[in-house]
């Protein structure tokens, strides 16, 4: 099976900045895109910032021009650096990716998320 892992979530004030990391794991012949969604209570969850395997991102419009999405193949893992964050950035976190596992098999899985919280 495939996990992915998130950390790197916390507290911080309006104007700081965090860095999201989820690293994914098991049985992964390839990475396909990954990407990074967030869910408030009571809330639709929604798509922050993708990237494809060769490194083209995409971002909604809320965060373009402060988050940065990257990722590492060698290590599996995606990034999310989160700038001039905001009150309204405050959400659960989760990690995203479409995996061709080693059993041939695709699938899109998930990460238990991570909460950001940003103060005013």
């Amino acid at each position: 099976q495939v996990q992915l892992v998130e950390s790197g979530g916390g507290w911080v004030q309006a104007g700081g900045s965090l860095r999201l990391s989820c690293a994914a794991s098991g049985s992964i012949f390839r990475l396909n895109d990954m990407g990074w969604y967030r869910q408030v209570p009571g809330k639709q969850r929604e798509l922050v910032a993708t990237i494809t395997s060769g490194g083209f991102t995409n971002y909604v419009d809320s965060v373009r021009g402060r988050f940065t999405i990257a990722r590492d193949n060698a290590k599996n893992t995606v990034y999310l650096q989160m700038n001039n964050l905001k009150p309204e950035d405050t959400a659960v976190y989760l990690c995203n990716a479409e995996v061709h596992t080693t059993t041939f098999k695709l699938g899109r899985y998930w990460g238990q998320g991570t909460q950001v919280t940003v103060s005013s």
